[in-house]
Parts: structure tokens; C-alpha cells; sequence
């Protein structure tokens, strides 16, 4: 009986996290990648809080919009691509609340070959509107630049 117990909540734990990959952090990644403001934005809730922690910012939907699309539009014209990759360090949800904390790289490349990469710390709050899986609140931090390759590899891969 146990034994059954723990099998049914390990495979709705997983059927949850299957969702929030494929409505949130599948469609995060690949939205951000693409400089698509629209798509990216679309993940969020209209009630987010975004919080660079590095830029002691806090900012709702239309700021956090505004911020995403001025840097995807500057990206667009210098030619900088962008390579985005998350890993979890901690994930919690239930039917229709999740945390999700981890370690992020991004690899950006401009139109010299020159590349550098950047790591930071994410805790993303979710919650289900209508059915569907958003970003309530999303703040990170490069932890004074402290996050690194080894802190990323730690964290689990998406599955």
C-alpha cells in the first residue's frame, strides 16, 4: 500500500513538472532565444513581478515588457545571438502552485565571434491561470558573479 502511494504521487509530480516544462520553461527558452518579446511575455502572468536582483529593480508586466523588448530589439540590430540553459536545483509544485529555483547560462556571441557567458541564481514562482501554466514572479541574481559552470552542472537537467 505504501509502496502504491508513493508511485501515484511520484507520477503526478511528474505529470506537473511535464507541464510546467512544456508551458512554461520549453517556451521560455526558446521565446528568449528568438528575441521574441510577444511569445516571452505570453508566459507570464499580467499580475508578474519581475526582479533583477543585480539591478535592484522590481517591475510589474508592462515595465518588465518594455525592459524585454528594448534588449530584444537591440539584440535584433547588433547581430548578438543568445543561448539560454536552465538547470534546477529545487522544484516544488502542486496542482496549481510551483517553485521552481535553479542556475541559468546564458552564451551570448556578437558578429566578431566574440562570446562570453553569464550564470545567475532564478527562483520563479508559478501559479495556473485558466488551465495554463504562468510566471507569477521571476527574480535572479549572478550572486556578485559567484554562480558558475560547476554550480551549473550541479543542478539537474530539465527532463
Amino acid at each position: 500500500m505504501i509502496w502504491l502511494t508513493c508511485a501515484v504521487v511520484q507520477v503526478a509530480g511528474q505529470s506537473i513538472q511535464q507541464s510546467i516544462n512544456d508551458q512554461v520553461w520549453k517556451p521560455f527558452i526558446s521565446t528568449y532565444n528568438n528575441r521574441d518579446t510577444d511569445g516571452f511575455m505570453a508566459i507570464h502572468s499580467k499580475d508578474v513581478v519581475r526582479s533583477p536582483r543585480d539591478a535592484k529593480m522590481v517591475l510589474n508586466w508592462n515595465e518588465y515588457f518594455e525592459q524585454q523588448k528594448r534588449g530584444d530589439d537591440d539584440g535584433k540590430t547588433s547581430g548578438n545571438k543568445r543561448q539560454l540553459g536552465l538547470r534546477f536545483a529545487e522544484r516544488i509544485a502542486n496542482d496549481n502552485q510551483a517553485m521552481e529555483v535553479g542556475i541559468y547560462k546564458v552564451i551570448i556571441s556578437d558578429k566578431t565571434g566574440n562570446i562570453r557567458t553569464f550564470y545567475g541564481r532564478f527562483h520563479v514562482a508559478l501559479r495556473k491561470e485558466n488551465g495554463i501554466w504562468k510566471i507569477l514572479v521571476d527574480t535572479d541574481s549572478s550572486e556578485g558573479n559567484s554562480t558558475d559552470e560547476q554550480d551549473y552542472l550541479e543542478a539537474s537537467p530539465m527532463e
